[in-house]
């Protein structure tokens, strides 16, 4: 694979970095990482509130949000080569870098707060969070399809996380 198609026209020390980092083959290592750091709150989740159910029951909605969710998963973790044009410069991938731990971090520190006293604003802060990680890593290596399952994941997972959550609403 041609590293310049990761990482634009940067130097030569910086594409090998990130072409060694990303795995320049079928699978993105970075994207695996931060996949498996947002499950793992949400399987704590799954485990302590087993009997939860969900409250939406608009069935579109609920699709939607499942569509966007394992699409955007999916191509956070597998390389298709298909509307992937990776890094337009170091500078997008320093933004990729910093913005998934700043928000990475914001994400565990909600989901702290949140298993200490759930309520309606943290709920909303966890389907953002996740929603702005797709969309972040996305549009700084020109995903398409990232962009867009993670703006289709983005509209079902705030709509079902409100209808879960509005009873805390105050």
């Amino acid at each position: 694979m041609n590293t310049n198609s990761i990482i634009g026209g940067s130097d030569g020390p910086t594409s090998i970095f990130v072409a060694g980092k990303m795995g320049a083959d079928w699978i993105n290592l970075f994207g695996l990482v931060i996949i498996v750091l947002l499950l793992i709150p949400n399987i704590i989740y799954a485990m302590k509130y087993k009997g939860v159910s969900n409250k939406c029951n608009n069935r579109a909605l609920n699709l939607i949000e499942q569509i966007g969710r394992y699409a955007s998963m999916f191509l956070m973790i597998f390389n298709i080569g298909i509307a992937e044009f990776g890094f337009s410069s170091v500078e997008a991938f320093i933004v990729y870098a910093i913005g998934n731990i700043v928000l990475i971090a914001a994400y565990w520190m909600v989901w702290l707060m949140f298993f200490i006293q759930p309520g309606f604003a943290r709920s909303m802060a966890l389907a953002i969070i996740p929603t702005v990680i797709f969309l972040l890593n996305g549009i700084t290596l020109m995903h398409l399809f990232l962009i867009g399952s993670s703006i289709i994941f983005g509209i079902g997972h705030i709509y079902v996380t409100y209808q879960n959550a509005k009873e805390w609403k105050k």
